[in-house]
Parts: C-alpha cells; structure tokens; sequence
C-alpha cells in the first residue's frame, strides 16, 4: 500500500535563484519562499550563510553553483546535512570569460579603452590622435603560444579544447584528475608533472582549482619568479588560491605581464597591469539557469527518495524504489552501523527488500527499502544507535 499523505515541502531561498530551476520543485509538494520558517531545504547562490542560525529541520543545502565556501560544509557534515552543487553547470561560462580575457590581456584591451576614454571626441583631432597612439598596445595573436591550465575539471577540459581550437598549445596538470575529466580531456593536452613545471612553460596560466588547504595560496612568492618574462596569470577560481602581495609583486618588476582575475579587491585595483573582474564567472542567464535546474534535480531526488548526486560532503548514492517504504540513514562511518541498523528493523517484524551502503571520509549514508510501513517507534530506536547523524523516513508519494 503506496503513503498517499504527501506532505509539502518547504524550501527557503537564500539569493535569486532562476526560475527554470524552481519550475523542477512540483508546486503541489513544495513551498518555496525567502520568508519559509522550518525548512527542509536551502537553496542558496553566494549568500554567507557562516553566520547564519541554519534551522534544526534542515535536512538538505543546495547550492547553486560550483563553490561552497559560503557553507558550513563541516557543521552540515556533523548534523548528516548533505550539501550539494552543481558542478560543471557554468563551466561554459568560466570558459568563455577565460577566453576574452586572454584576448583583452594579449591585445592590449584593457589599456587602449582607457587611453580611448581620454580622447577629446571632437571630430578635428581624434583620428590623427588614434594614430599617434595605437602604436602602444600592439599586442599579440593566442596561436602558437602555450596555455597552462592547472585543474582540468570541466571547466579546465573546456578551456584546453576552445584553446586548441585558437591554435594554442595546452600543458595541463591536475593530480587528482577524475576518470569523467580524463575522458573528456582533448588528447592534444600535454601532460605537466607539477605545478612548477607549468608556471615554467606557458605564456598563459589559468587556474580551475577549488579552493582548499592544499590549494590555497598555490600561487606564490616561492613559485610566481618561475613564470616566464611577460606570462599571464589568470584565476577565475577562488581569491585566496593565489598570494595578490607576491602578484603584484611580480607585476612591479615586470615579470609578470597581466594579472585576470574574477576577484577585485582594494589591493590590486586599479593597478595597469590588472584585469579585475566583479566575480562574473558565471553570470550569463545560461549559467543561472543550467545551476538552478541541476541543483533542484539534485534536492528533489533527495528529499524525495533520498538519492544522493553531487554533494561536496556526502557519498553518491542511488537506489531505483523497489518498494513504497524506504528509509535514509547518515551516520558515522564505523564499524558495525549495517548490523545495528538491520537489527533494529528485524527486530520489529520488518523485511528488508532492498539496501545499498556507501561511504566517504568519516560519512557513511544507507538506503534501505523494506515491505512494509515503518512506526516512528523503529525510526527512533535506530535515531539512538551511536554514531548514527540523521534519519529520515521516506514513503513513496504518488505523483
């Protein structure tokens, strides 16, 4: 017998989210609004939420894009709160500002509007001053230069292949390149052994790295003098993955050509030899969109089925429902957890149709599908098994 109660879910809102996205969360069983008291989930774009009073109903954090710095990933962790993204959604986005950007530092761009600006727009004298002028930003082509990615996710993948298509070369590294990446990967790129070794050989260095304690400060005084005379350095990744002080240093003594990035700050504005974006790495209406809709896919399955896609904290897993009665369990992962857990259901009269356990780190997460309805009195005697972080009970809802 299928639960036909379906009950609403609330959704709070913590940004603008796009539309196209919200359109996926069926308006029959969620609540969606800035306002939601005790929701069940979080959707959020670039809001803090560090200081924020998360609500104990929270079972699910959604964010709208690639980055999760603005979430207490480790706080969620310790409640059995997955936290998802959407990774790859903006990466034709990234890759596109990538792209003019390179081209604003190679020809000069950046100098020759601001020298433009400074022109007297009557007709008499501009064109003659034109000429005069121009000669200062003659700059050069992309073709036959090397372009150093370092991080060769989807973003990373994409930027080596449109750069391939601009006839570069295309030295990459990433040591814990995924098997999705490696196949995706142009087999034009060759293949660098170290960080070092690209910041040595390219012209180009664009950085697609998340930003985390092996990452942070990647770029820096010990390394940045590697660079070739006159290279480019771009980061459309995060702030901190690069040291600005030892970047402008460097740009000081002309060693470095042009600093791109996606995060200005007091220190580098400004500056002539700076392109500084207000962090606009995935803001088209595509990239919106695409992150919307993936991230609602992702927390419908979950807080419907309890399927996990994408979460930054929390192993993937899926299960197809065999059964109307299903419950999710997030616990530590230590041993014995399974024994307990089926125990507690053997225990009173339930039958197990179906399982999967798998985890990551210190999170483990089981599905297990049974043949009958399951009383809180179950779901409360496994809530006490020690280690155990969240359960949640998930009767199938009739569409």
């Amino acid at each position: 017998m299928v639960d036909t109660s379906a009950p609403r879910f609330k959704v709070l809102v913590l940004n603008h989210i796009s539309a196209s996205g919200l359109k996926r969360l069926p308006a029959e069983r969620y609540t969606i609004g800035k306002d939601v008291a005790e929701p069940d989930a979080v959707m959020v774009r670039s809001a803090d939420m560090h200081a924020l009073e998360i609500p104990a109903s929270v079972v699910a954090i959604g964010r709208a894009g690639a980055g999760t710095n603005n979430i207490p990933v480790k706080t969620m962790s310790e409640r059995g709160v997955p936290v998802f993204n959407a990774p790859g959604a903006n990466a034709n986005a990234v890759k596109e500002l990538v792209v003019a950007t390179m081209l604003m530092a190679s020809r000069n761009l950046a100098p020759a509007l601001r020298f433009i600006a400074t022109l007297d727009s009557q007709p008499g004298g501009m064109a003659e001053a034109v000429e005069r002028g121009k000669k200062a930003f003659a700059g050069f082509e992309l073709a036959g230069h090397t372009l150093g990615i370092i991080g060769l996710g989807k973003i990373g993948c994409m930027v080596a292949d449109a750069a391939i298509k601009l006839g570069m070369n295309v030295l990459g590294y990433d040591p814990d390149i995924t098997v999705d990446a490696a196949w995706s990967l142009p087999s034009q790129v060759r293949k660098a052994g170290s960080v070092a070794e690209v910041l040595k050989n390219a012209h180009f260095i664009t950085l697609h790295v998340p930003l985390v304690d092996a990452t942070r400060e990647l770029v820096n005084a010990g390394n940045v003098g590697l660079t070739r005379a006159g290279a480019v350095l771009l980061n459309f990744s995060r702030e901190g993955v690069v040291n600005e002080a030892a970047v402008l240093a460097a740009l000081e003594r002309k060693h470095l050509g042009w600093y791109v990035c996606d995060f200005p700050s007091a220190a580098i504005n400004g500056h002539e030899h700076v392109i500084a974006l207000p962090h606009l790495g995935a803001s088209t209406r595509e990239a919106e969109d695409n992150c919307a809709v993936m991230v609602a896919d992702q927390l419908h399955d979950y807080l419907e089925h309890g399927n996990i896609a994408n979460a930054v904290n929390f192993p993937a897993v899926s299960m197809p429902r065999e059964s109307a009665y299903r419950v999710a369990i997030a616990n530590a992962n230590v041993p014995n957890m399974l024994g307990q857990i089926s125990t507690a259901m053997a225990s009173a009269g339930l039958n197990i149709h179906n399982m999967v356990n798998k985890s990551r780190g210190d999170t483990a997460y089981t599905l297990v599908d049974v043949d009958s309805p399951v009383a809180d009195k179950v779901l409360d005697d496994i809530r006490r098994i020690a280690g155990v972080l969240s359960v949640r009970y998930l009767p199938h809802l009739e569409a």
